[in-house]
């Protein structure tokens, strides 16, 4: 079974999460957990959302406000979101990166500017030294 699958029914959900029905209810009023619905209107829970609200009870016991749940749990979403784009990002640069050897890089120059560079170039350092005296103003 997924564990998106929604096939638990409220009072199912409700057992295996911990709490009572009604509290299910009002998590879903509130948006903290939001079940599919049936045509008829019913609600159905799956495995992921038995599993928040665990952590919901969990963050309600340490003394964290509903208010402060539902602010960690949008924050936890965002988070997986990103990570997810990140993954998909870096897959691309890894696929593009073995489609085109011997492209170019860059680097950034002594005054700042962008220079271009082939793959496995270095830049050349410079040896030169520059000496900085104080402007002599007299007894300041």
């Amino acid at each position: 079974m997924d564990e998106n699958s929604r096939v638990f029914v409220i009072s199912t959900a409700a057992e295996l999460a911990g709490m009572h029905p009604q509290t299910l209810r009002q998590y879903d009023r509130m948006g903290l957990v939001s079940p599919g619905r049936t045509p008829g209107k019913s609600r159905r829970y799956s495995m992921r959302d038995v599993a928040k609200l665990r952590e919901i009870a969990e963050l309600g016991a340490e003394g964290v406000s509903l208010e402060g749940i539902r602010r960690i749990l949008a924050l936890e979403d965002r988070v997986r979101g990103l990570e997810s784009r990140l993954r998909e990002l870096e897959s691309a640069l890894a696929d593009e990166m073995l489609s085109r050897p011997g492209r170019r890089v860059f680097a950034a120059g002594s005054a700042g500017d962008v220079i271009s560079m082939k793959a496995g170039t270095r830049m050349r350092r410079s040896t030169q030294m520059v000496i900085w005296r104080p402007l002599d103003h007299g007894d300041e």
